[in-house]
C-alpha cells in the first residue's frame, strides 16, 4: 500500500525555519517524482518544489527559491523540505505527493498519491 505521511509543520515567526518530512511507504523515493505542494486559505493549491524520478532534476517555485531546499534520505525513504526565512505568505497546508507516471516534475494533475498535509503558520 502506498502511503505518504507528512510531519514537521507548526507555528513559527517570520524569519524562522521549519523542516517538513514526508515518510514514504509502498515504493522507493527514487522510483517516482516527488513533489511538495501547498494550499493557503481561499487559494488554489500550488507546486512548491519537486524531485524528478531519480533526483535528476529539481524544481522550485520562484516564490521559494533561495529559501526552501528539498532533499531526500533514501535509507529512510523520506523526503524533506527545509524552509528558511519563512514569510507570512508561506502560511498554508503543505502536502507531499508522488507521480508514478512521468519522469520529470510535472503538473499537479499527474500526481497519483498524496499525503494528508501538515499545517504551516507563519506569524508576522
Amino acid at each position: 500500500e502506498v502511503q505518504l505521511v507528512e510531519s514537521g509543520g507548526g507555528l513559527v515567526q517570520a524569519g524562522g525555519s521549519l523542516r517538513l518530512s514526508c515518510v514514504v511507504s509502498g515504493f522507493s523515493v527514487d522510483d517516482y517524482a516527488i513533489g511538495w505542494f501547498r494550499q493557503a486559505p481561499g487559494k488554489e493549491r500550488e507546486g512548491v518544489s519537486c524531485f524528478s524520478r531519480g533526483d535528476v532534476d529539481t524544481y522550485y517555485a520562484d516564490s521559494v527559491k533561495g529559501r526552501f531546499t528539498m532533499s531526500s534520505d533514501n535509507a529512510k525513504n523520506t523526503v524533506y523540505l527545509q524552509m528558511n526565512n519563512l514569510k507570512p505568505e508561506d502560511t498554508a497546508v503543505y502536502y507531499c505527493a508522488a507521480d508514478r507516471r512521468t519522469f520529470y516534475c510535472s503538473s499537479e494533475s499527474w500526481y497519483d498519491y498524496w499525503g494528508q498535509g501538515t499545517q504551516v503558520t507563519v506569524s508576522s
